[in-house]
């Protein structure tokens, strides 16, 4: 019983570090972010139209995609941070997951418009001022690098946070990719590598846009959390004393790292005391599930269509 009440009060206590730390830490981190990348977009569109450049004007359209998520990011976390009510009993913290669906999606509306553009540019390419291109691509990787440095510690811990992460990632490879196509187009005069390159970064973004899409989805539809096994779940809630049969088993996120789950637990004999709650409680927090719900049946309640479950 000890250990099960140490397990119980580190669950809670982590639960509440990162509630409260892990959100004031992200809207810092994201204020920087958005501190540094809007300030570098005016200079980037400007040279991008100066330099005649798709693929910097490519870098600047994601640069611009940043911004735009790193503030829907930002809204966010301060929305999420209002307390539940009666119209939303588990409060905004799945705003956050919007969002990132939101990003996701503007990347992939910016990467088929590059493409679009650059099939057109690729036929008849313009005169390139590869010196400002170049110049002003330094300056974008040197800031990218340092978005990337802030955002990075919270990227694992937070879908939200995740999409931003990516958002400036994207560009810092874009940054690179305008670089060294500044440089060949000014030893080779070949033309041509910019819209290649502009496509070449719109590429590269899709597949992480894609995962960051399809995570944020599965939230939203209530599927099984990434890394719980819910057969391993069912299997130590059935092997908890007196309980005969589980059903109805049902886990989701909320957020990113706030799961919750509800199960039906099937006993012989009703219990009398909440021990048996209380040891049910403990094998869904080893799974990482912090808000879980039980029902305790002598007998099946339930529709037969759930009975699967």
């Amino acid at each position: 019983m000890q250990e099960k009440d140490r397990r119980r009060e580190r669950a809670e206590g982590s639960e509440n570090a990162h509630g409260h730390a892990g959100g004031t830490t992200n809207e810092k981190r994201l204020t920087i972010a958005v501190a540094l990348t809007g300030t570098f977009l005016i200079a980037e569109v400007i040279g991008g139209l100066v330099t005649n450049s798709l693929a910097l004007l490519s870098d600047a359209a994601h640069m611009l995609t940043d911004v735009m998520a790193l503030v829907l990011a930002l809204v966010a976390i301060k929305i999420g941070k209002r307390v539940a009510d009666h119209r939303r009993s588990y409060g905004y913290r799945r705003f956050e997951i919007i969002a990132a669906a939101f990003n996701a999606l503007l990347l992939f509306v910016v990467a088929i418009y590059i493409v679009y553009e650059a099939v057109r540019r690729f036929q008849k390419p313009p005169e390139i001022q590869t010196g400002g291109m170049l110049i002003i691509a330094a300056i974008g990787l040197i800031i990218n690098l340092i978005s990337m440095q802030v955002l990075r510690g919270a990227s694992d811990s937070s879908l939200n946070m995740k999409g931003a992460y990516l958002e400036v990632l994207s560009d810092m490879v874009g940054s690179v990719a305008v670089i060294a196509g500044a440089a060949i187009i000014y030893y080779t005069g070949w033309k041509q590598v910019d819209p290649i390159l502009a496509v070449l970064i719109s590429l590269w973004v899709l597949p992480r846009t894609w995962k960051l899409l399809a995570d944020s989805t599965q939230v939203l539809l209530e599927g099984t959390p990434s890394g719980i096994d819910v057969k391993k779940l069912r299997s130590d809630l059935l092997a908890l004393q007196g309980v005969t049969g589980v059903h109805d088993l049902h886990v989701w996120s909320i957020t990113s790292g706030q799961h919750s789950m509800t199960a039906h637990l099937l006993v012989e004999v009703w219990p009398q005391d909440s021990e048996l709650l209380e040891v049910a409680h403990s094998v869904a927090a080893e799974h990482d599930i912090k808000h879980a719900s039980f029902q305790i049946e002598i007998e099946h309640i339930g529709s037969p269509l759930e009975e699967h479950v």
